[in-house]
């Protein structure tokens, strides 16, 4: 009840005597244009149309003129008509606070869960700078996962920004909610990007459970929203990392997908008068998205540090398509998806061959680099020679490697599907256990 009053006080303060009005003008495809608010709007402002006895039509200030504005609307402009009122009203202030742990929010910082929410008593910038480089530090402690493949071969640490690239149905929302639930942090944020509403619904309540939500924050934008609203959502959810970060926190933040940032992003770009260029994405979509990345990382002094998995849908695993190529140049590591693994049972999917983790060797003892060397030489080894062993070519004898990867290879892959409650210690000594298996021939 208490929390129900400060919110309502809350808007109460917030609430405008009066509201400046346009009409519009012109309807050009998914733009409108309006007059009147030219010398008071600001990019980014909120618009309301009023349609009569239809539903208002809500949408953003995208350019202005000298004697107009354009709106974006964040639905179709159905029944929009010539000289319809148009209400102007600032940027929403976006203000987060430690109470919206738990909670499933829009872009704009409002509830999707029906319930009241405070806001916090700082306004935020939706397009933060990241901290300076001279005062951040470096990355830090290597992170319990609660998965076998990343405790070991692929470890990520705090601060480490890491992207999870895989195609569609190959377990990557499964393995981000592993994360999420599993890996060591203060706080966790999710952004929801561009996803169907039956799908955010399912992720909260089914796959990330009651328990995953206790120490959650996930911010989501579904399809049928704007491409302004699905941008903004992943503004909106690292600017709630940052505000637990500067309270020292330990933050994991998780993104899904960079790829629908990107193409709401291109919609934009092209409705302003951006020409394509990356395969149909405009010139600024790299700025866009290394801006983003570079918010998540090591804090500076006094602050916390944001841990980051940004995932990227790759059709067809092309790994050089515009917006993987952009992410792999500026991330401390990639963790690709195979379809061919799924398609077997394995989970996580992850292919160690084509996944690299740049905390490595700094993130680990010398015996353990040892270990990790050894896997992937066996791996390596194994599927160079995969066709002539599932054709029944292969003998035993003529490479000593070979014989222990063909070995060692069936208990590997058991390994690397396994989830380990114990800890990276634990994962450690299964993996010596197998390795020194391969290595006695037993």
């Amino acid at each position: 009840m208490m929390k129900s009053i400060e919110a309502l006080s809350q808007e109460l303060a917030s609430a405008q005597l009066s509201t400046p009005l346009g009409r519009v003008t012109g309807i050009s495809g998914g733009e409108i244009e309006v007059s009147g608010l030219e010398r008071q709007a600001r990019i980014g402002d909120r618009l309301v149309l009023r349609r009569g006895k239809k539903d208002d039509l809500h949408g953003e200030v995208l350019a202005i003129g000298s004697d107009h504005i354009r709106m974006l609307p964040d639905t179709a402009p159905e029944r929009a008509s010539i000289g319809d009122a148009v209400l102007l009203f600032p940027t929403p202030d976006f203000a987060p606070d430690n109470s919206w742990i738990g909670r499933l929010i829009d872009p704009f910082g409002e509830p999707l869960d029906a319930n009241p929410m405070l806001r916090g008593v700082e306004s935020r910038d939706l397009m933060a700078s990241p901290p300076k480089a001279a005062s951040r530090r470096g990355l830090g402690k290597r992170l319990s996962s609660g998965l076998s493949i990343l405790n070991t071969v692929l470890p990520i640490v705090t601060g480490q920004r890491v992207g999870l690239f895989a195609g569609s149905g190959v377990g990557k929302s499964t393995l981000m909610a592993q994360l999420a639930q599993n890996m060591e942090a203060d706080v966790v944020v999710m952004a929801l990007i561009g996803e169907r509403g039956r799908e955010v619904n399912h992720f909260v309540k089914d796959v990330l459970g009651p328990e995953g939500m206790k120490r959650a924050i996930v911010v989501a934008a579904t399809s049928d929203q704007s491409a302004l609203v699905r941008r903004r959502c992943a503004w909106a959810a690292m600017t709630v990392a940052e505000h637990f970060r500067d309270q020292g926190m330990n933050v994991l933040f998780m993104a899904d997908s960079i790829t629908r940032f990107a193409e709401a992003h291109r919609e934009i770009a092209v409705a302003s008068g951006e020409a394509p260029a990356l395969r149909g994405f405009p010139p600024s979509v790299t700025p866009l998205i290394t801006g983003l990345c570079e918010r998540a990382g090591p804090g500076s002094d006094g602050q916390g540090d944001i841990t980051a998995v940004f995932s990227v849908l790759v059709a067809g695993s092309d790994m050089d398509e515009p917006i993987a190529d952009i992410l792999r140049g500026v991330l401390d590591g990639h963790i690709v998806l195979n379809r061919e693994i799924a398609e077997r049972g394995r989970f996580p999917a992850i292919d160690v061959s084509r996944s690299v983790s740049r905390s490595l060797p700094a993130a680990a003892t010398k015996d353990e680099n040892e270990m990790i060397l050894g896997v992937r030489k066996f791996l390596g080894a194994y599927e160079q020679s995969e066709v002539m062993i599932r054709a029944g070519l292969y003998s035993e004898g003529n490479d000593l490697v070979l014989d222990q990867a063909v070995k060692v290879w069936p208990e590997l892959d058991a390994f690397f599907g396994r989830a380990e409650p114990e800890g990276i210690k634990a994962s450690f000594n299964r993996l010596a256990l197998l390795l020194r298996r391969a290595g006695s021939g037993r």
